[in-house]
């Protein structure tokens, strides 16, 4: 196995997934500190939450030992890649919603990277599928952050 290729224990995958949790918390807790546009703090602020809801999750499967099935594991989630069109930016106070968008497109994709080669790494090992579901989970907040995207930024006219 390389070491791209390292399986854990459930406890410290658990944890390791806690700290990336926490990681992309104080990213959005930071970048809501820098900007004023309303618009572009909600974005952030509903971000921020979503981390903290995922790591409450994994404190939780920490606690039980376990976590809950996230469902249908073998439906990949679409991505527009955004993340490749536009490079990833530092927001300033003069920052607005599209700025807050791609930002956070590339935290995603941060995470969805990150949990997609650990992923790769525990294949057909138990927490093969507890990184596939966080994967998945990340790439569906990733896709929603896209379209949201397309819908105001993107106009055909």
């Amino acid at each position: 196995m390389s070491d791209n290729q390292v399986c854990y224990t459930f406890d410290a995958a658990v944890e390791m997934a806690i700290q990336m949790e926490n990681e992309g918390f104080r990213n959005y807790l930071a970048a809501i500190r820098q900007v004023t546009d309303k618009g572009a703090k909600e974005i952030l602020r509903e971000n921020a939450l979503d981390e903290l809801n995922h790591k409450l999750q994994l404190e939780k499967a920490l606690l039980e030992g376990r976590m809950e099935s996230g469902g249908n594991l073998d439906q990949p989630i679409p991505t527009m890649h955004l993340d490749y069109v536009f490079k990833k930016q530092e927001l300033g106070p003069e920052s607005g919603v599209r700025e807050a968008l791609l930002y956070a497109i590339h935290l995603e994709k941060g995470a969805v990277d990150y949990y997609g080669k650990v992923a790769h790494g525990c294949a057909g090992a138990p927490m093969g599928m507890l990184f596939q579901q966080l994967l998945k989970e990340e790439s569906r907040h990733l896709q929603a952050l896209e379209d949201m995207y397309e819908r105001h930024f993107m106009t055909e006219n």
